[in-house]
């Protein structure tokens, strides 16, 4: 069994608040992106547990994988055998794009109908929660209004089907813990659903990223990649979540090759 684990983006990011236990609460619009992971799994009943391979970027595998705590999450509860994951990374790590939380919730469906457990959409959504605060939103892969700690969604009307979607990725990989430690919660005063009806080419003026701030100051590389595709001609550009990877929205094909020194270039690919 073969899937496509896509990628996601931020357009805008609120931190609003912080709990108790330490987890920040935020406010933002989680967007599909066209860049995949491909993920096979192979049932192994030879085999004593289940085992990862990763190929493409370069990873280690190691314990706390999300598409093997995946596996665990589900083999307990319903006796599942061995199998072998091979994850081919393609999403770059440490860029704000979820692809991790995004392996994880596709192994748990995959896991799922291989294995007829019969888990309902919702059942896999609770499951996905307790992965990471990104995983639900790869359940339903659809533009969501995102609250809380990020795994409380709202439906909100978005399309940029009609527009061309570019990330800029610099060498630089940002740890999540690492872009906390540089934002202060503060509310907003503007409704980012609101906002977001207006004219992509307004959106400049009122959506935002709270990380960036931060980020800038100690990686000057990323707000230069943002400056370049304004400059290019982009209705809107943002850093997505956390970081590293810069998006930027333009109203039709683009050719970026002068970006290339400022990182890697990801063009949408439709599967």
């Amino acid at each position: 069994m073969i899937s496509f684990a896509n990628a996601k983006i931020n357009i805008g990011l609120n931190i609003v608040g912080k709990r108790a236990d330490g987890y920040h609460l935020l406010e933002s619009v989680f967007y599909p992106f066209p860049l995949y992971d491909i993920i096979e799994i192979i049932s192994t009943e030879s085999a004593t547990k289940a085992t990862l391979e990763i190929t493409g970027l370069h990873l280690p595998v190691e314990d706390n994988n999300l598409c093997l705590k995946a596996y665990h999450l589900l083999a307990e509860r319903f006796s599942l055998p061995p199998v072998h994951i091979h994850l081919h990374k393609q999403i770059p790590f440490g860029a704000g794009l979820g692809g991790g939380s995004s392996d994880g919730a596709f192994v748990l469906k995959m896991l799922n109908e291989k294995f007829n457990i019969g888990l309902s959409a919702l059942q896999l959504e609770e499951e996905a929660a307790k992965l990471g605060a990104d995983c639900p939103f790869f359940m339903q892969n659809k533009p969501l209004y995102a609250e809380g700690i990020g795994t409380d969604f709202s439906p909100i009307s978005i399309d940029l089907s009609d527009k061309f979607l570019v990330l800029v990725k610099p060498e630089i990989s940002i740890a999540t813990a690492e872009a906390y430690q540089h934002v202060k919660p503060n509310s907003s005063n503007d409704d980012l659903r609101e906002v977001l009806q207006l004219p992509v080419q307004d959106w400049k003026f009122y959506v935002k990223n709270d990380f960036e701030e931060g980020i800038f100051e100690i990686y000057p590389i990323i707000r230069k990649i943002k400056l370049a595709l304004y400059a290019a001609g982009a209705l809107y550009a943002s850093m997505s979540g956390s970081g590293s990877a810069v998006y930027g929205i333009f109203p039709k094909p683009v050719d970026l090759t002068t970006l290339k020194g400022l990182g890697e270039v990801y063009y949408p690919k439709e599967i």
